[in-house]
């Protein structure tokens, strides 16, 4: 007997809130298969770099950190401050293009793979929950039964172990924001002596528990945009996560000598085990849904079943509905030429701004509400407050010298010294003669020299009386 297509009602609400607005708790089938193996490698992979992280040096300097709350942020042991934002906001412009581009052509492939959220849930917190709980139906049955001694000794131990990983999570993820250096201080050292920092390790740990434990898919289907924006990012040459349709219909259980095609039923023998395996609850052949994180469960345990049927693989795979629909192999579209090649000149913009960036920033501004001054010898001075900010982690005197213009500079006090990713501030005379001058307001060119090196030019204004 031929099974129709569920009904439309799918659209209506997500898969896991039922018609009162309860949430439906997913027991996912554990999968398995190549896909699955696939991930689990780059999963290992990608977790490895994630915790040594932190401690990973280049020239003394942290691999990557965010210091948001000491606006000072590292990048493969290159440091930047506030001063380099223009390139953090080319660099976010350039990651949404890429991000739309991703999508436009390979639909949520990155939520499946390389999202930190689907990594820990699936590879990490569920691994640790088939181990001590079972499959999904040991698990179902688990959380039905009463309060008994099996079911108090596996749901604690499973929450020790959840609370223990989502504490080594979360002083991860502080270590990319603080240093692995201060992270230790605060393991380290009393705890009256780190209360800040204590309670933030705390804060941490607790919102990864809350996530992993309780939240789980939610964060997918309800918190993270990216799902919706897959309404507007998504086209018909989109390659997704897909039910073939056409070549699955009519579906109906599998029979054992039976000839299918002449019965009008189609490759899908209705096992539903892409729906038990899938971590969001939904059922793939309804078509493309929000809730799909492209995880590739539902195509291993689809694989699996047309191997136990004797049917060809690929039923549920990497498809486009055009490929689904007309047969059209994947093509370059206008709309992904134009993504690519603004992300392209973006990518080439910030690879100029970067080889160019100075290791030092100087700042020279005319000291406001003072005029000019006339010197014995009949020059004329202008007062004016220097700011020197040090990028790398040497330490090295710098001096100051006009480029353009006959005269002189003379520092307040002693002379321009900064220390490794430190500040010098000061204050300086420049003063020049008459004759230099093009009017009451004269740009001046000034040179900053470390040793004979010549580091940056800075450009600031004289004042001085109307010729």
């Amino acid at each position: 007997m031929t099974q129709q297509p569920d009904s439309e009602s799918f659209r209506d609400h997500i898969a896991t809130v039922d018609e009162k607005g309860k949430r439906i708790w997913v027991y996912p089938k554990k999968p398995k298969g190549r896909y699955t193996n696939w991930r689990t490698v780059l999963a290992v992979a990608l977790l490895g770099f994630l915790f040594t992280g932190p401690f990973i040096r280049i020239n003394g300097e942290p691999l990557l950190q965010l210091n948001v709350l000491e606006r000072k942020f590292i990048i493969l042991g290159n440091v930047f401050w506030p001063q380099d934002f223009h390139l953090f906001v080319l660099a976010m412009i350039t990651g949404i293009v890429f991000v739309i581009l991703f999508t436009v052509v390979f639909g949520r492939l990155f939520c499946g793979w390389v999202c930190p959220q689907t990594i820990f849930m699936e590879m990490v917190f569920r691994k640790v929950e088939y181990l001590i709980e079972g499959d999904y139906k040991q698990q179902r049955r688990l959380n039905k039964q009463e309060w008994n001694f099996e079911k108090i000794w596996k749901k604690t131990l499973k929450h020790a172990i959840f609370l223990a990983i989502s504490f080594l999570i979360g002083n991860t993820f502080l270590a990319y924001i603080i240093g692995s250096d201060e992270l230790i201080s605060i393991i380290t050292e009393p705890v009256t002596e780190n209360l800040a920092g204590f309670s933030s390790m705390i804060v941490f740990s607790g919102l990864f528990y809350g996530v992993f434990a309780f939240m789980r898919e939610q964060v997918c289907t309800t918190v993270c945009p990216y799902g919706r924006l897959q309404g507007v990012l998504l086209d018909r040459n989109s390659m997704v996560v897909a039910y073939d349709h056409k070549r699955g219909e009519n579906r109906a259980k599998f029979r054992k000598n039976e000839d299918r095609a002449s019965l009008g039923h189609g490759d899908c023998i209705a096992c539903h085990q892409c729906v038990d395996v899938c971590p969001t609850g939904i059922d793939i052949r309804n078509g493309t849904q929000l809730e799909c994180v492209n995880c590739t469960a539902c195509m291993d345990a689809c694989d699996h079943m047309m191997d136990a049927v004797g049917l060809k693989r690929g039923l549920i795979g990497y498809k486009s509905e055009a490929s689904i629909s007309e047969g059209k192999k994947f093509r370059f579209s206008p709309r992904i030429i134009g993504y690519s090649a603004v992300l392209v000149v973006l990518l080439g913009v910030i690879t100029a701004l970067m080889l160019s960036r100075s290791d030092v920033e100087t700042s020279i501004l005319r000291t406001a509400g003072v005029m000019y001054q006339t010197q014995e010898d009949g020059r004329l001075s202008n007062l004016y407050n220097v700011k020197v900010i040090n990028k790398t982690n040497n330490e090295f005197p710098v001096s100051l010298k006009l480029e353009n213009a006959v005269g002189e500079i003379k520092l307040v006090g002693d002379g321009l010294k900064i220390e490794k990713q430190g500040v010098a501030e000061s204050v300086m005379f420049i003063i020049v003669d008459r004759d230099q001058l093009e009017g009451m307001k004269t740009e001046l060119k000034i040179g900053v020299y470390d040793g004979e090196k010549k580091i940056e030019t800075v450009t600031t204004n004289f004042l001085g009386p109307a010729i």
